[in-house]
């Protein structure tokens, strides 16, 4: 099958398709004439791809989970050691997420919102409390 109809099947866009290519996470044939051919198992790669990318894991990480993937011999304890420290780093943005809101909620509640010039939210931002 073609790039647009592996697209379609992946729901990736044909240009993630060819940057995929590029980095050598998959290595689809080509034809004669140059055109990409994707097979059943680059099709297989480019949801897995899609899957581990929408769970926030790096290019870096997708490439080592894909060799994990591949190798029957692996043990699942490197695949648990790459997901865990995902999820702390993913943990770690929640709270800093967290922390922002309380931070703009707090600024929001002390803003008077009238017509006047004081702005709490400006003065922090300007780095007067």
């Amino acid at each position: 099958m073609n790039i647009g109809d592996a697209a379609n099947l992946t729901g990736l866009p044909a240009k993630t398709i060819r940057y995929y290519e590029e980095i050598d996470l998959i290595t689809p044939l080509r034809d004669e004439n140059g055109y990409r051919r994707f097979r059943d198992q680059d099709i297989h790669k480019l949801h897995f791809l899609g899957r581990a990318r929408a769970l926030g894991f790096s290019i870096d990480e997708c490439r080592t989970l894909l060799a994990l993937y591949e190798d029957e011999s692996r043990a699942s304890a490197d695949v648990k050691r790459i997901a865990r420290e995902h999820l702390t780093r993913i943990d770690t943005k929640i709270a800093d997420l967290k922390a922002m809101r309380d931070t703009l909620g707090h600024l929001i509640d002390a803003c008077a919102g009238d017509n006047r010039p004081d702005c709490p939210i400006l003065q922090d931002l300007g780095g007067r409390t």
